[in-house]
């Protein structure tokens, strides 16, 4: 690895932009519902990528885009964005953001075991060492409270994802594999479709490409109206908004940079810091209290992470 750590500094840009997204959609999802506030946010991404291109490209669609592209870059979008993020949100207001994004640490495995087969992706030992390292950080952080003690979520909650904590924990997985699957088929659509194409393009046909598939399927369901209600509720819309900008637009946009540029599974594993960037939300919205636990384990976290950007580098000395 080079000196030039761009798709590291996106992957944790990606962390940094989902920790706000978390909160955001957590609280937007408690007011409408998680699958309105899926749909939702993904016409504001829409519209925010629109205004984006043409104001920076003047088209939506770049010169050489392909069939193949778009083949795998929807098929990345079905499974990231409509299967992995609807069971991510649903688990994200039915067990809260902590129990959550500690499912979500699963997703840097799968990710690293998928590019692996598809995409002949072998990371070096000390690679490995620092996604093990990252990835037990993030665990020791996210795994401090237990799910009953959890006071801004519960299980008896009077709001539409209320649920179980088996099926929280099972959407929470469906999310990670989701994701990690989404990850690979874009880096793959970006690569290795015949020509390289632009992650703001890319991200944005995944956009375009969930919002069909979710908005059709609340129209198939019978569902259309029920769903476009959620724009009733003017302080869920003002999360949804938050979080459409910091997650669909801001989020996905780097986690594809940082796809494009280093190997999906270490993209994923930075990408999942994010239990560590949410503390300081969790403190300041929640009131919660940080223990010396949770500060040890960023700290832990923060290592595995220099242990990735530095990997090269070690093996040299060694």
């Amino acid at each position: 690895m080079s000196m030039n750590y761009t798709g590291e500094l996106a992957a944790l840009t990606t962390a940094i932009c989902w920790s706000f997204t978390a909160m955001f959609f957590a609280e937007a999802g408690r007011r409408v519902g998680s699958f309105r506030v899926n749909s939702i946010r993904l016409l504001f991404a829409v519209v925010i990528y629109s205004l984006v291109l043409f104001l920076t490209r003047g088209e939506l669609f770049p010169d050489g885009l392909n069939s193949s592209q778009v083949w795998y870059l929807a098929l990345s979008a079905l499974t990231g964005l409509v299967i992995g993020d609807g069971c991510g949100f649903k688990a994200l207001v039915m067990i809260g953001p902590r129990l959550a994004t500690l499912l979500y640490v699963t997703a840097p495995i799968m990710a690293t075991v998928i590019a692996w087969f598809f995409l002949g992706e072998r990371l070096q030992l000390m690679q490995l060492a620092g996604i093990l390292i990252t990835l037990c950080g993030i665990a020791w952080v996210v795994a401090e409270r237990r799910y009953q003690g959890n006071n801004h979520f519960n299980l008896k909650a009077d709001h539409p994802d209320a649920g179980t904590l088996s099926l929280g924990i099972l959407l929470g997985l469906i999310s990670a594999l989701g994701q990690a699957s989404g990850l690979i088929l874009s880096k793959h659509a970006m690569l290795n479709c015949g020509g390289t194409l632009d992650p703001l393009p890319a991200s944005f046909l995944r956009m375009l490409s969930a919002a069909t598939m979710i908005w059709l399927f609340a129209l198939i369901r019978g569902k259309l109206v029920d769903t476009a209600s959620g724009f009733k509720s003017r302080s869920a819309m003002l999360f949804t908004l938050g979080g459409a900008v910091f997650g669909p637009f801001l989020g996905v946009w780097t986690s594809l940079i940082a796809v494009a540029r280093i190997p999906a599974g270490i993209a994923a594993t930075l990408n999942g810091t994010t239990p560590i960037w949410i503390i300081p939300g969790v403190v300041i919205y929640y009131k919660e209290k940080v223990s010396l636990r949770a500060l040890l384990g960023a700290i832990i976290a923060v290592g595995g992470v220099a242990v990735l950007f530095l990997a090269d580098e070690i093996l040299g000395v060694l």
